[in-house]
């Protein structure tokens, strides 16, 4: 934070309003080849492109530019008319939009309607607001332009961060920092005062910021790839090319990780230092003869029971007033109000492993959904939350004692294969998750049904759920009525049940009891396959009649693969079948293998008047690199083919009649 004298507000006010740059900023005349533009080689198919785009941030006159010039080439291109740009409303102010529309023809229609400033969130003391602009009369090969300028305050310093990449292909872009020529303290949440300006560039190899001779900083870079959008892919943001602009006390990488991570294991073990009260506690909650393992269930159930307000609610000050509740300031705190955010509780179940006399170290990690830890980043603030790594027998198991309903030695997917720091028997470093196992995660889906000569079904269909499958509906539980819940649910299943069947979802078995599987029991009814005169033909697979298998409509692909978390599946399906009919035909025996990452299996059996099939399918990666996707692409593609078997079903013909 930065803090003003009168006289230099009052000349920056003046310099503000007689900035030309500021009040008369131009708009580029469109070339020949830009308005006859039907379609981009260097971006084909694509919807639309960037022709230019600029963003200036000036922390002398605190405001921040943004210029867009688009072409649109198609329909779907035409969405990018409207645009939102999300600010805080008590610290931040959009102003002096501008904007045209350019038809093929060259004709110019400006923007004369009013933007509408949407408050999206709003409570004490915080606003996020969205201002909503349409530019008018956009037509397929028209050209978009517009301008606006986003002002702060004046006791607020920018670290731009630069998001290179959009959705679209940007033929051109700049971007300019200019920081405060005049040091004003600096200073972090801490009060650390920050005297050097750093930045990490994640883009192509030869783009790099530039300062000139006067201190601005500029980022230039041309055709500039869509950002990716496929499926199954990391994180967006740990693959967009960025520019991450910050101020910091440190001349390097190295000096910046030794020192910080010094400082968060300070705090770490400040809030997790045992105190008699937590000695008291565990001694309740153990036995002097438990082994390790039995010692650090036991402590972590008694973590479970206590009310985690990361997916409950935080108490008011008012509330904790009336309850005479003091602020949190260490693991004992929470112990002793019986409540807790993830990290809080994350830390007490720390201390209390200590106090048992279990080897254990906090970590803290990047969560996997929405960003990757990058070390090159030199800021803490990217970290989210804590992990414990508990010794049990000389090995490390991670436990994630903040993730409500999470069961012991199961990370939640967005912690595997996660990056952060950690503490060690010799100080703190880098480290990273385990990837996870398949034998952790599944879900079994049971099915017994009737079918009778017209393809007409009933029966029932059990889902047994485990690992990361039961977390998240238990969590999802947590945070929205049975109702919801059920809603969701009957909608994901939706593509397992064969076209033509109903599926009359009720409610869950175990759904509070996270150490045991989450069961799910579904009726069927309604009309499977299609029926001759003759023959009955049926899916052979049940429950993949409809899937929409991943990795089979692309050949290539140039973005990693992130599946979240390994996976096992198993399927059992009884066909009961109608008086008169026997098999013709049912699902071959196919046995596929991808070696290390694969395994597919089906199993078929006639007995009578039934059919049993059964499905096994487990993958045991997370993350894979994109040069492994041929293999990946060419094994799903079996795995499909093999799911459409029919299971084909004969009219026995009638006995003849004999005459006498």
């Amino acid at each position: 934070m930065r803090t003003r004298t009168l006289p230099f507000m009052l000349s920056l006010l003046f310099a503000i309003s007689h900035s030309p740059a500021l009040l008369l900023a131009q708009f580029q005349e469109p070339t020949k080849e830009e308005l006859q533009m039907t379609s981009d080689p260097k971006a084909p198919s694509a919807a639309a492109v960037y022709l230019y785009r600029e963003e200036l941030t000036d922390d002398n006159l605190h405001y921040h530019s943004l210029y867009v010039r688009m072409k649109i080439l198609t329909e779907k291109g035409k969405e990018e008319a409207t645009v939102h740009i999300p600010y805080y409303r008590s610290d931040f102010k959009v102003t002096d939009i501008r904007g045209r529309t350019i038809h093929s023809d060259g004709t110019v229609i400006p923007l004369t309607a009013k933007p509408s400033d949407l408050t999206d969130v709003k409570t004490k003391g915080y606003q996020l607001n969205t201002m909503v602009f349409t530019l008018p009369n956009v037509e397929v090969g028209s050209i978009i332009e517009y301008r606006l300028d986003i002002r702060y305050c004046d006791d607020i310093v920018s670290s731009p961060q630069w998001e290179v990449q959009q959705p679209y292909f940007v033929h051109k872009a700049h971007y300019m920092f200019k920081p405060p020529e005049h040091s004003y303290g600096i200073t972090n949440s801490r009060g650390d005062y920050l005297s050097r300006l750093m930045w990490m560039v994640h883009a192509q190899p030869d783009a790099k910021v530039l300062k000139d001779a006067i201190g601005r900083y500029t980022f230039d870079v041309t055709d500039v790839p869509a950002l990716p959008n496929d499926d199954w892919m990391p994180p967006v943001n740990s693959m967009r090319w960025r520019v991450e602009c910050y101020y910091t006390q440190y001349t390097s990488g190295a000096e910046f990780w030794q020192n910080e991570g010094k400082r968060w294991l300070k705090e770490a073990e400040r809030f997790a230092d045992p105190s008699k009260g937590l000695r008291d506690a565990a001694a309740g909650l153990v036995a002097a003869n438990d082994t390790e393992e039995v010692k650090a269930r036991k402590l972590y159930e008694a973590v479970m029971k206590l009310d985690n307000t990361s997916f409950t609610r935080e108490k008011s000050e008012a509330e904790r007033k009336k309850e005479k509740l003091k602020e949190i300031k260490d693991a004992a705190d929470v112990w002793q109000q019986k409540s807790g955010s993830s990290n809080e509780l994350a830390l007490l179940y720390l201390a209390l492993v200590r106090v048992a006399g279990l080897e254990a170290y906090p970590m803290q990690v990047v969560d996997r959904d929405s960003a990757v830890f990058d070390p090159g980043y030199l800021s803490t603030y990217q970290l989210d939350d804590y992990l414990v790594a508990v010794v049990l027998n000389g090995k490390e198991v991670f436990v994630d004692p903040g993730q409500k309903a999470c069961p012991f030695g199961i990370l939640a997917w967005k912690h595997l294969y996660a990056g952060g720091i950690r503490s060690t028997s010799k100080g703190t470093a880098f480290g990273q998750t385990p990837v996870g196992d398949f034998r952790q995660t599944g879900i079994t889906r049971v099915a017994d049904v009737q079918i009778d000569a017209d393809s007409n079904v009933t029966g029932t269909v059990r889902f047994v759920m485990t690992g990361q499958e039961a977390l998240h509906w238990r969590q999802l539980a947590l945070t929205n009525d049975s109702e919801e819940v059920k809603k969701q649910f009957s909608e994901s299943i939706r593509t397992d049940i064969p076209d033509g069947v109903q599926a009359d979802f009720d409610h869950f078995i175990a759904l509070d009891d996270y150490n045991s599987n989450l069961l799910a029991t579904v009726k069927v009814s309604g009309n499977m396959g299609s029926a001759t005169s003759k023959r009955l033909f049926l899916p052979g697979l049940f429950f993949e009649s409809r899937a929409k298998h991943p990795f089979v409509a692309e050949d290539k692909r140039e973005v990693p693969i992130d599946v979240r978390y390994p996976r096992g599946e198993q399927d059992e399906v009884i066909y009961r079948l109608p008086q008169g009919y026997t098999v013709e035909g049912a699902p071959q025996a196919t046995n596929l293998s991808w070696p290390n990452y694969a395994v597919f299996r089906i199993a078929a059996k006639a007995d009578g008047n039934t059919v049993s099939v059964v499905r096994q399918f487990a993958y045991n990666y997370t993350v894979l690199d994109a040069k492994t996707y041929a293999d990946l692409h060419d094994f799903y593609q079996k795995v499909a083919t093999a799911d459409q078997q029919q299971l084909v079903l004969t009219r026995a013909p009638a006995p003849s009649s004999k005459g006498n």
